[in-house]
């Protein structure tokens, strides 16, 4: 069985990445099980936050790893907060204080839209010069205020009119299939058949 490290410390990634890989027989692990500290991400684009993490958990781990960088953009924001969504309301981060945050920020706003954006990077080992990237997108819309008691982040506050629910609503199997993250990690191990761990 492959050993993948997640490099990251979020649970509720962590819990998404477990339940999306466990069938493919690949070992996820944490990146904390091997002492792994966080990257620094000062990085503008996600794509670039993603590839830094991955490699820094692969640099001391010597196992491959995978790192996302995920995040919400509004477009009445300018596409704010986007790489700085987990630390919107800034240190320590909080998703209440972000949620109040975006909530105030979008006060008299007539265009909610919004998108959660993820970029997914494997590397195989640290040094590993065609790292596998993929991305996915979750169109929605911003709320006046919160629903749901489920997920993460600003799930409360996004709706997403398909389903008719917040992404805090809706069901983890849901959830997974259309979320950001699960078509980036549709598009990841499509591109694993090609160039396997």
């Amino acid at each position: 069985m492959k050993t993948l490290v997640i490099a990251s410390g979020n649970a509720g990634k962590l819990r998404e990445f477990n339940q999306l890989l466990a069938p493919l027989g690949i070992d996820v692990r944490p990146q904390a099980e091997f002492n792994v500290p966080e990257a620094e991400e000062p990085h503008i684009t996600f794509v670039e936050n993603a590839l830094a993490k991955a490699r820094h958990a692969s640099r001391i781990t010597g196992q491959p790893a995978l790192a996302d960088d995920s995040g919400i953009c509004v477009d009445a924001l300018g596409g704010a907060p986007g790489v700085f969504s987990a630390r919107f309301a800034g240190e320590p981060r909080s998703d209440a204080r972000n949620n109040e945050k975006l909530l105030a920020d979008m006060q008299g706003q007539t265009n909610r839209a919004a998108h959660y954006y993820c970029v997914l990077v494997l590397v195989r080992h640290a040094d590993d010069p065609q790292p596998i990237i993929a991305e996915g997108a979750w169109h929605g819309e911003i709320l006046s205020e919160p629903r749901g008691e489920g997920g993460f982040g600003y799930d409360p506050l996004v709706l997403d009119p398909s389903q008719g629910k917040t992404v805090a609503e809706l069901p983890h199997d849901i959830k997974n299939r259309i979320s950001h993250r699960g078509k980036a990690m549709a598009a990841l191990l499509e591109k694993l058949k090609l160039y396997p761990l």
